[in-house]
């Protein structure tokens, strides 16, 4: 079953896709936190969100968009609205399903926020998985992602729209917010053993030596995927990396 619902709460309107068998029986629920310029939409979540109902009976996966993605109205990213959207969406999915048992599977930029998130607020999840997790999301924008006029105008102190499957207004506030908070200097060993880390070998956008090291730096697990891209456009390799979420998840 899929069903689309909103969880309109604090002022926000959260936009939000549901995967399950039966919402009367369901035992745990998975919050899906998508890559930067994506949305709910995207068909590797939808293929994850398939596998784990269909392998895990009793599952319940949620995709929501983040702040300026997908069918969402805000018009400005900013990082502390992303982690209202992910706590409002947790507490939604304990609440609705009566359940503690909650699991993360973040991607990219997704990645980020769900670490920056529990650096500053705990683990509410069992287990999280990241695939290539944006570390150093303000290098991935800067290096990668947006033009030299992009980071121009930033400069002069204008917002600039980028991204991939829809574009992004990012201000230089949002900007100075990514440079604020170093994901790499937090410590995770707390919530080390909860934590597993994937990452493709081929990876364009994100570092796979930075990811290998801040697994190693705090006790994660870690596994490479050879020749791996950052969307894992590779159905097999794709196919292989949630099948061992999954495996993690149960475990």
């Amino acid at each position: 079953m899929q069903k689309y619902f909103d969880i309109n709460e604090q002022g926000c309107s959260i936009r939000c896709k549901l995967y399950c068998d039966d919402p009367d029986a369901v035992k745990r629920a998975v919050v899906c936190c998508h890559g930067f310029a994506s949305s709910k939409e995207s068909t590797s979540y939808e293929t994850f969100a398939q596998r784990a109902v269909a392998k895990w009976k009793g599952t319940a996966v949620i995709v929501f968009d983040w702040p300026c993605h997908g069918e969402d109205a805000r018009k400005n990213l900013v990082l502390d609205e992303c982690a209202t959207y992910l706590r409002l969406v947790t507490e939604y999915a304990k609440s609705r399903f009566e359940t503690d048992e909650l699991y993360a599977y973040g991607v990219s930029f997704g990645g980020y926020l769900l670490l920056k998130y529990l650096a500053e607020n705990g683990n509410p999840f069992r287990k999280v998985a990241l695939r290539c997790p944006a570390l150093e999301m303000h290098r991935a924008l800067v290096d990668v992602i947006m033009t030299a006029e992009d980071a121009a105008k930033l400069e002069a102190g204008k917002p600039v729209l980028i991204g991939f499957d829809r574009k992004v207004r990012i201000s230089p506030e949002f900007m100075d917010e990514l440079v604020s908070f170093d994901l790499l200097s937090r410590e995770y060993f707390d919530y080390a053993d909860d934590i597993l880390i994937i990452h493709g070998t081929a990876d364009e956008i994100v570092s796979f030596d930075v990811a290998k090291q801040f697994a190693e730096d705090n006790v994660i697990e870690f596994v490479a995927v050879d020749g791996a891209d950052h969307r894992f456009h590779d159905p097999k390799k794709m196919d292989a990396a949630i099948a061992r979420i999954i495996d993690f998840f149960r475990s």
